[in-house]
């Protein structure tokens, strides 16, 4: 049953409103797809504040172009186009979709969208091997405390011999 021409523009709006707030976007196809790996995805989706819609790639196309992504072009991709768009972070779309490829050969991925500008495949790819945002900071906060404990460790080792000096004084004596 085809979409109204209603529905057709409500899916536009948000799909404009979805490239236009989120973070990064990724295009790809998952035709073939059972209906529970189809739910798996979407379900991990859910998980990653990622949100998924699937349209024709004339309303991908023209929702692109009122976004103001002029170098994205949908007609290039084969078969349907899915469209995850990320809120969370940059990588999270990425790494989801890619995950997910990586257990259902079927999906392709074909590019997306990083800070305005179309990527292509290789580009989500690396995009995915990332490492998150909180993992970043947690490396961060681990690098800036690393000297602060090489330090305690120090100056525990002196007090630590000062200690066994001590005592070996206190037992010569005895």
């Amino acid at each position: 049953m085809s979409k109204t021409k209603q529905q057709k523009q409500e899916a536009i709006e948000v799909l404009e409103s979805g490239i236009k707030d989120s973070k990064a976007v990724v295009f790809a196809n998952f035709q073939g797809l059972d209906v529970p790996s189809i739910e798996e995805l979407r379900q991990s989706c859910r998980e990653n504040d990622i949100d998924i819609l699937v349209a024709k790639k004339t309303l991908v196309k023209i929702a692109c172009e009122k976004a103001g992504l002029k170098d994205v072009d949908p007609k290039t991709f084969e078969g349907g186009v899915a469209t995850l768009m990320g809120h969370g972070d940059e990588v999270s779309a990425a790494r989801t979709l890619n995950d997910f490829a990586k257990k259902h050969e079927v999906v392709k991925i074909f590019g997306g969208v990083l800070e305005g500008n179309f990527i292509d495949e290789a580009a989500v790819k690396n995009l995915a091997s990332l490492p998150s945002r909180d993992e970043l900071l947690a490396r961060l906060v681990g690098s800036i405390n690393a000297p602060v404990s090489g330090f305690v460790n120090v100056l525990a080792g002196n007090l630590r011999k000062l200690v066994y000096v001590l005592n070996a004084v206190k037992e010569s004596k005895v």
